[in-house]
């Protein structure tokens, strides 16, 4: 009988160290991206609350030393966030003077768009493409 191999389920957390205060910039995504801060300071992203088609995923994936994916920052990650209306988003973040790096774009996975937080970290915003919008693709 073949021995089942301990494995990885999920994302069970984000955490990041910032270039300033984290309270600083915790309250920017707050305010901007309406990420809902608990009282000792993070947040908790629920699944269920996520209405997409796709039932909720996180995609995780590496980059090779030279990529230009997260340009231009420096950093050597980069979070890729679900929204639930990224036009919208998008608009809310103009009045709030975030500059759009690039996007809005949409292709079979939904719309895109990446934007730079306050340290310097490029942040992927992403609405997945409902069910509906994608048995129409198909």
């Amino acid at each position: 009988m073949e021995a089942t191999m301990a494995k990885i389920t999920g994302i069970g957390g984000v955490f990041f160290k910032s270039r300033n205060k984290g309270a600083e910039l915790a309250s920017w995504y707050q305010k901007n991206l309406g990420l809902n801060l608990e009282n000792w300071g993070g947040a908790i992203l629920k699944w269920p609350d996520d209405k997409a088609g796709d039932g909720g995923l996180t995609v995780w994936t590496t980059a090779d030393n030279d990529t230009k994916w997260f340009s231009p920052s420096e950093s050597s990650f980069m979070i890729n966030y679900r929204v639930d209306n990224l036009d919208e988003l998008l608009d809310q973040l103009k009045q709030n003077g975030v500059e759009i790096v690039s996007g809005p774009q949409s292709d079979e996975n939904g719309k895109f768009a990446w934007i730079m937080d306050p340290d310097g970290n490029k942040v992927e915003l992403w609405e997945p493409m409902n069910s509906d919008e994608k048995n129409k693709s198909a």
